[in-house]
């Protein structure tokens, strides 16, 4: 699946830790995968920039906030959990909607259904991970 949007992360992390080592090797992976270069990241170090941790109302490290695009979401820990990284960047939503919606419009001999209407409003957000 290809993004629509441009996405624009920052990835927090405290030094060279194993866990912001593991969640810049995930991310890396989740972003050459899912991504394919619509997106802009930067990995802000808190040891070596701890006014930028401050700015941003950083608690924890490792932590992923997705800027752009809107709502601002922020992940925290390894990132291991592939699936709920894909959940927090609004990615995995759209692709089970998409995969809904295609299966409601769709009878079971893969024809078009044509009691079932589109909808013309937007997909709703997702919370914010806690």
């Amino acid at each position: 699946m290809t993004p629509r949007k441009t996405y624009i992360l920052k990835l927090y992390v405290a030094g060279n830790t194993p866990n912001s080592m593991r969640a810049l090797k995930t991310l890396r992976n989740i972003l050459e995968t899912e991504f394919r270069g619509v997106y802009a990241l930067k990995v802000i170090d808190v040891l070596k920039n701890p006014q930028l941790a401050e700015e941003d109302k950083i608690l924890a490290t490792p932590t992923l906030a997705k800027i752009l695009p809107p709502p601002v979401r922020r992940i925290i820990g390894d990132l291991s959990d592939r699936e709920r990284v894909l959940i927090g960047l609004d990615l995995l939503y759209e692709e089970l909607s998409e995969e809904v919606l295609e299966e409601e419009l769709c009878d079971a001999d893969g024809m078009a259904n044509p009691s079932v209407s589109v909808p013309t409003d937007p997909l709703p957000s997702l919370e914010p991970l806690p």
